[in-house]
């Protein structure tokens, strides 16, 4: 859904970039367009189940931090699981580019789940905490 999103140039809404205009203001109409074309986009690919709790919620940045809250408490346990099947991956009757790719396809899945976490300073920081990071992961 997020790279659908940005590809509409339409992330910027759910993210918090772009704030509810006050209802007078002349760009509340655009954005309660853009704000409704975004909410059933969401809906539309949800299943019906999930849909059906969403569906009264209006705003969609609303709807995308319930869904967000919602559904991201199984990374814990599915960064467990991952943790587990790394531990007990042996490349037995693969072959080594068949291993690698299951071996980096776990990695890079983990890695979505934990990701190292960006500068936030407001001045170009120096310290070099987060390239060693990023480095040592590497």
């Amino acid at each position: 859904m997020k790279r659908a999103l940005v590809s509409k140039n339409k992330f910027k809404f759910i993210d918090g970039t772009i704030e509810v205009p006050n209802i007078c203001d002349p760009n509340y109409e655009a954005w309660d367009r853009c704000n409704n074309l975004i909410h059933s986009w969401i809906l539309g690919s949800l299943s019906p189940s999930i849909a059906h709790i969403v569906i009264y919620i209006e705003n969609a940045i609303e709807v995308w931090n319930d869904l967000k809250e919602r559904f991201s408490q199984g990374d814990l346990i599915r960064i467990a699981e991952q943790q587990q099947e790394l531990h007990n991956l042996r490349q037995g009757t693969l072959n080594v580019s068949e291993y690698f790719t299951e071996l980096k396809s776990l990695w890079e899945e983990l890695e979505h789940y934990r990701p190292i976490p960006q500068c936030t300073c407001p001045v170009t920081c120096t310290c070099l905490t987060m390239r060693n990071s990023r480095l040592y992961r590497q």
